[in-house]
Order: structure tokens, then sequence, then C-alpha cells
């Protein structure tokens, strides 16, 4: 790159070869200000002044890299969107407000009417609906598969498929995909593979060097890590993430605010950590769910009963992640829960043991997000899937009787007895 082409672009913070994640963690961003700051700055502000009409004329049009208008550059966010880059191993990325809204930006800027997506079936509740109703009104077509059979997402493949996409492990059944056999299918068929990678975040896993062409990040998860700001992220070539997805970005505006992104940032100095404890905690948890009478079957990879194991240890770094969730076996004890339109009476007494057990944890929030500090206990059938029809959540194997745990940083012992106290008092 010539010297004059170099000044008209932003500076990168110059690292050693071979650093590692956890120090890119901490260091990655942007060079510090005039001022020395040693805690990356939060710039609050919507637009950004240039010293003469020429140079705005030459920033506006792309022809020299600078900030413009925070809804699509502002160096607060471009630090985070650098720094999870570098923790993904991918070329560049993309903030936006939430992860819904990095799972919008995606679809909206690559994909168009008359194109096919091949999806997993045990994706986020809201995906499945984003996917099927919004952009099915669009002319935009999805084939939803097992998260697990290389077979069947091979024979969902058409010659206008576009995107394979898939959430590893699902929530919230602890699912594990094959990600270098979905890039070899994805490749095969002229289309690019999206991977939702928020439940075990770059600490654990990093798809694109499995093969994933996109990473798709919820950073309201376990890249915040406190359960503070929304945000989310698209990681990938910077072709695409600098070429198509900035280019509707820019214009649609799902945007992430500088404040979140300067939370989220800082979220991820501890990321490594936190991923391991928290994976930790999850570990003994659910071997000890095992154990519970109570419990009829505990869904969590870094368990040998779990039928993707060895895949998840290979793809994962090891470790199981941070949620485990769990079926309760169905309730004897008369029916108090209200009827529910579609439920029949053996689907009420899996949601009434259930609940009961929900309802006697003291330490467990009762929340559906995950990736917090704290300790978060949630039925999926009634929250995150809620919107989705019986037949749907049966076929994507979450029955009323499940439980989701986002395993926190609680003392394990503690975590215990709180379940306890709602599976020992079960009636079976």
């Amino acid at each position: 790159m010539a010297a004059s082409d170099d000044k008209k672009r932003l500076p990168r913070k110059d690292f050693p070869s071979g650093v590692r994640i956890e120090t890119l963690a901490v260091r990655e961003g942007l060079p510090a200000t005039q001022w020395g700051e040693n805690s990356e700055a939060l710039f609050l502000t919507s637009s950004f002044n240039h010293p003469d009409a020429a140079t705005a004329a030459a920033r506006f049009a792309n022809e020299e890299e600078a900030f413009v208008y925070s809804r699509f550059t502002n160096p607060t966010t471009m630090m985070f969107e650098r720094r999870l880059a570098a923790l993904e191993g991918t070329e560049a990325c993309i903030a936006t407000a939430s992860g819904m809204a990095a799972i919008l930006l995606t679809v909206m800027a690559l994909l168009k009417a008359g194109d096919h997506v091949v999806c997993s079936q045990s994706v986020f509740g809201s995906t499945i609906t984003l996917l099927q109703r919004e952009f099915g009104k669009f002319g935009i077509e999805t084939t939803f598969v097992s998260q697990t059979d290389l077979a069947e997402w091979r024979a969902a493949v058409k010659p206008n498929t576009r995107l394979l996409f898939a959430e590893t492990p699902s929530n919230p059944l602890t699912e594990v995909c094959d990600i270098a056999g979905l890039a070899d299918i994805a490749h095969g068929a002229g289309a690019l593979l999206a991977v939702d990678n928020c439940f075990c975040s770059p600490a654990l896993q990093q798809p694109a060097k499995l093969g994933a062409d996109l990473i798709i990040h919820s950073g309201t998860k376990y890249l915040d890590g406190q359960g503070r700001v929304l945000a989310g992220a698209v990681c990938g070539p910077d072709a695409i993430i600098n070429g198509p997805l900035m280019t509707t970005l820019r214009g649609a505006g799902m945007t992430l605010s500088p404040f979140n992104a300067w939370v989220v940032l800082k979220g991820l100095e501890t990321l490594s950590i936190r991923m391991r404890a928290q994976s930790e905690n999850a570990l003994q948890l659910a071997q000890w769910l095992e154990a519970q009478p109570a419990v009829d079957q505990v869904f969590y990879p870094g368990l040998p009963s779990h039928p993707q194991h060895e895949l998840a240890m290979r793809q994962q770094s090891g470790c199981g992640g941070a949620v485990v969730s769990f079926t309760v076996k169905p309730s004897s004890a008369p029916l108090t829960v209200p009827p529910v339109n579609g439920l029949e009476e053996p689907a009420l007494r899996l949601r009434q043991g259930a609940f009961h057990v929900i309802d006697q944890t003291r330490l467990c929030s009762i929340t559906s997000n995950l990736g917090d500090t704290k300790t978060l206990i949630t039925h999926p059938s009634s929250t995150s899937h809620g919107r989705l029809a019986e037949a749907q959540r049966l076929a994507a194997g979450i029955t009323q009787g499940m439980i989701r745990v986002a395993v926190g940083l609680e003392h394990i012992d503690d975590l215990k007895a709180d379940l306890a106290r709602g599976l020992s008092t079960h009636t079976v």
C-alpha cells in the first residue's frame, strides 16, 4: 500500500506476532487519542467534523476512511468490531443493535426474492419466526432441517439456495452441528454458511476456522456477560462485511449505539475467564442433575451422554459451554396450571412439573436471557419459543417439561440447593 493510501485509512494497533485471544480481548481496538487514555474512550456523538468541504466529500464517498456519522461509523463501535473480529479470527466485523438485528442485516444484505435458505429447526424461536414469516412475505423461502443430520441438510439444498444457517449449540437443546460438514455442503452448492456462535462465544469456539463464512452474535449474551445492554454483530470476510452488509446497515440503520458498544467492549476483556468458570459450573450442575430422580433427561454437550459429545469437545475447546437444559418427569399432583390452547393433559402435566421446579428457586433469576454472571432459569416452551406452534416445538425436541438453566458464577453448591428445593418436592 502506498504511503498516501495509508494516510487515508484509520490507524490500527500494532501487536507482536502470535498474540493470543486473551490478550486481544483486552488490547485490540483503536490507538489511544492524543490524551493517552488507558481505558477505551466512549464517543457519544452523532456526527464528526471535517477540516474542509473537499475532505468531507471524499469521506462520504468512501475515498478516505474516517468517522462520518454514528449510524455507520463511530470510534467506540469500531473498537468493539475490531476486537470481536480478532477474537473470531475473521477479517472484519459489523456491529448491530441486537442479535436479531444481526440476522436481519445478514439476510437483507445478501438475499433477495426467490432465494432459498436451509436452516436448523433447532435455532432460537425468533430466528425461525424471522426467516419463515417475515422474510417469507418477501419471497425468501426457508427449509428447516435436523440440526445434526448432514444428509437432511444436503437433501434440502436447491439450485437457488444461497445461505445455510445454524446455531451451535442450539437453544435450548444444546444440539451440536458439524460446522466443517455444513461448510462443505454450503460451499459445494455455491452458498454461504452462517453460524450463530452466541452460546459458545469465540472463547470456546471459532467457526471461521472450521469453514463458516459468517459468524452471528447476540452480544447481549456472553460478550457483555452481565445482562446490561443489547448488542449484535456479524463477523466475516471484509468483502462481505464492508461490502453489502455495510451498505445495508448504512441505509437501514440497525445500528449499535456507542454506549452499548463500549459496555460490550469492556465485557470482552473478561470473556475467556468467565466462559471457563461458567462452563465448569455448568458441567458440575449437569452431572448432579443426571442423578436427580425427578429429572427425566439432561441436555449438555459436556456430558458423555450427550449425542454429540465428542464433536462438541473438538469444536468447543473441550468445554460444554454454560447452558444446561433438562426435562422433568410429569407431575402427578392435581392440575393447577391454566389450560393452554393446543395442549392435552400429558403436556400440561409436564408443564406443571417444570413450573413447580422454576417457582421454587430463590437464587436463580426467572428470565429468558442467557450469558449473565447470574444464573438464569426459564421455561422455553412458554417464553423463548412461546410463539411457535406446539408441533414446531416438538419437532425441535422442545417439550413442556423442559427447563433451561444459563449457569452463572454463583457457588455450585448454592445452585444445586436452589434447584433441589423444587426437584425434591416435585410430585412424580
